[in-house]
This record gives structure tokens, C-alpha cells and sequence, in this order.
């Protein structure tokens, strides 16, 4: 299947009061069909796996062929180059959170990005390296504790951050790290008592949250 007969697909399927929907959820209206993920997954099985053409549709700039390139591409074929250039293109936070957990977080770079990307300015890279963290602790089962445990200062230093899509991934990642394991549960619950005494709005309800949900007795319970 060629690029242009995908995007022809995809426009098709577009759905203006999605969109509209969409951009009430924060999510950028440009460049955008209204199509759902379930429907991009179903493309994705017709096409199946290919690096080439996951780089043609997301050269595209339409938010659902940059979601489905995320989906079909090959995490053996892409290079940290690729990665750098693609996290520069990010301008909406859930194409930022699809490409990072479906494909950026099964190459070999993706511990590495997380940490780089943290210390970017911009919003949408910056909350790519966090959502990492919170991907990678879900998704990596055989990593280490202290693969995550690393995260932490960097948790610490992001959270006075006071933009709404760097401060909740902050909190996901916080969160998905503190829920990997009893030990790192009780190094994420430390973290955020650190955070919430930083002086800041951000780092408050950061921390909040997560302590909320990390002393939880349903995250206990599972933890034990």
C-alpha cells in the first residue's frame, strides 16, 4: 500500500465534530481527520510493518498518519536521528504519548532519550522524555530498579515546571515508576515528599496527586 492511497484513506474517514471534540481535550485541531485510534489500528494490520513508509506518512504532518507511522514503523531501523527529528515535530500531546509508547520505547535508545529530553525547552519534547519514563516503567519488564531510580532528580528538577503538558507527565511518570514495585513505590512516595515542598504550584499538585494515588490502598495491595 502506497503513502498516498493510505492518506486518501485516512481523509475519507475524516470526521469534523471529532475534531472539535478533539481540541476540547487539549489536542491540536491542525492538521487533524478526527479519526480514533482503534481505526488506525485496524489500517495498521493491512499494512503491517515497514520503516520506509512510516517515514512518508509522517512526513505528511496529519496528526493520524503521524500516529500510524508510530504504529508500523520498525524500533530495529530507527536511529536516535530519527528520533531527535520526529520529537522536534511533536505539536500535540497525544501524538507525543502514541509514538513514544509504540515505538520509541522498544528501541534501543529509549533510556538514553528519556534522560536527554527532559532537558529541553520545548513543551511537547520535554513531556516525550517523561512520558518515556512512565511508558518505559509499564512496558520494560526486565529492566532494573535503578534504570528508574535514575528519573528521579530529573522528576525532582522538571516539577516547578509550570506548563500543563510537562507538569502531568512529571506526575505519570512519578506515578507509573512508584507503581513498578514495592522498593521503587517507596522511592517514588520520598520523591514526591520532596516535591511538595518546593515552592511552587506546579510541584505541589504534582505531588499531591501522586502521593495520593502511591499511598493508595489499592497500589499497596496490589504491591504486597
Amino acid at each position: 500500500m502506497k503513502c498516498e492511497e493510505i492518506i486518501e484513506m485516512l481523509r475519507q474517514g475524516a470526521d469534523p465534530e471529532c475534531v472539535a471534540g478533539m481540541a476540547r481535550f487539549g489536542i491540536n485541531p491542525d492538521k487533524t481527520l478526527g479519526l480514533s485510534i482503534p481505526f488506525l489500528w485496524n489500517i495498521s494490520k493491512e499494512i503491517g510493518k515497514d520503516h520506509e513508509l512510516a517515514g512518508q506518512l509522517w512526513r505528511s504532518g496529519i496528526r493520524e498518519a503521524r500516529i500510524l507511522a508510530g504504529i508500523i514503523d520498525e524500533p530495529e531501523k530507527v536511529t536516535e536521528k530519527q528520533m531527535d527529528r520526529w520529537v522536534r515535530d511533536f505539536d500535540s500531546w497525544d501524538v507525543c504519548d502514541q509514538v513514544c509508547s509504540r515505538l520509541f520505547d522498544k528501541t534501543p535508545f529509549a533510556y538514553k532519550k528519556a534522560s536527554e529530553w527532559t532537558k529541553r525547552d520545548e513543551e511537547y519534547a520535554k513531556r516525550a522524555g517523561f512520558a518515556m519514563m512512565a511508558v518505559l516503567s509499564v512496558h520494560d519488564k526486565k529492566a532494573s530498579d535503578k534504570e528508574f531510580e535514575k528519573f528521579l532528580p530529573m522528576i525532582v528538577r522538571a516539577a516547578k515546571d509550570e506548563r500543563n503538558y510537562v507538569r502531568k507527565a512529571v506526575n505519570w511518570a512519578l506515578r507509573q515508576i512508584g507503581k513498578r514495585n514495592r522498593a521503587l513505590n517507596k522511592k517514588a512516595i520520598q520523591t514526591a515528599e520532596k516535591i511538595r515542598r518546593i515552592d511552587s504550584k506546579s510541584a505541589r499538585w504534582i505531588a499531591a496527586d501522586a502521593l495520593r494515588e502511591l499511598k493508595s490502598d489499592a497500589v499497596q495491595r496490589r504491591l504486597k
